[in-house]
């Protein structure tokens, strides 16, 4: 989806790139021949290894059925449909060097002003989530999960073991409560998925990938049709 004329998925590439991270797997549903089509025709070619996943496992069921591309590695797990303002960087040194000790994982939080559709976290005085409150109707505050984590090696290999175990939000969170750290995002922090959303994604302030010309359009004329879209809906909306 275009967010300023750039595919979202640009931006997570380029600011992925900007913090070292230097292999990429990204998983295929939902349009995922659309998908393929910008990491093939983008400089992103041959850089980023693409699956695709014809019936949805879960998050934590996708780490288990990609293990071995992860391997022993801390892994940054994200929700692609985010637009985030915020460099990466910031948030993996974080992880490796700033967490507590106790800690296993790093999750990515922001202050949203719609709790009830977001997941809710209560910390202690380190940042450590010891309450977690998955859309629930009266959330005890707004301080939310971004979906986008950091992890250490001990919680892929826990989740590659534990069969049963599909779903982040409402599994992995919750075994590891008292041993996830948090690091707070206090720059935009957007789920595009809906048109309100996106929208108002086209005025945020983000940083722009080093090389705006990622794709030829004249050999993608879907993407083309789309920004024109957003445009003319942005125009209408006043």
């Amino acid at each position: 989806m275009p967010i300023k004329g750039i595919p979202l998925l640009a931006y997570w590439l380029d600011s992925l790139w900007r913090a070292g991270v230097e292999r990429v797997l990204i998983n295929g549903h939902h349009h995922a021949d659309r998908v393929r089509s910008f990491l093939e025709m983008s400089r992103y070619a041959g850089r980023v290894e693409f699956v695709y996943e014809p019936e949805l496992l879960g998050t934590a069921a996708t780490l288990r059925q990609n293990a071995d591309f992860f391997g022993d590695q801390h892994v940054l797990l994200a929700h692609a449909d985010n637009l985030l303002g915020v460099e990466l960087d910031l948030f993996v040194d974080y992880h490796l060097n700033g967490r507590p000790l106790d800690t296993a994982l790093t999750m990515m939080t922001f202050d949203t002003s719609h709790p009830q559709s977001c997941g809710i976290v209560e910390s202690d005085e380190r940042g450590v989530v010891r309450q977690f409150h998955e859309k629930v109707s009266e959330p005890p505050g707004i301080r939310a999960n971004g979906a986008v984590y950091l992890l250490s090696p001990t919680v892929t290999h826990w989740v590659s073991r534990q069969r049963k175990v599909t779903d982040f939000s409402t599994q992995v969170i919750p075994h590891y409560l008292g041993k996830i750290a948090t690091w707070h995002n206090e720059r935009t922090h957007r789920d595009i998925g809906t048109i309100a959303s996106l929208i108002s994604a086209q005025s945020d302030i983000v940083s722009r990938p080093v090389v705006p010309e990622l794709v030829n359009w004249r050999h993608w004329p879907e993407f083309e049709q789309l920004s024109r879209a957003v445009s003319q809906i942005r125009r209408e909306a006043g």
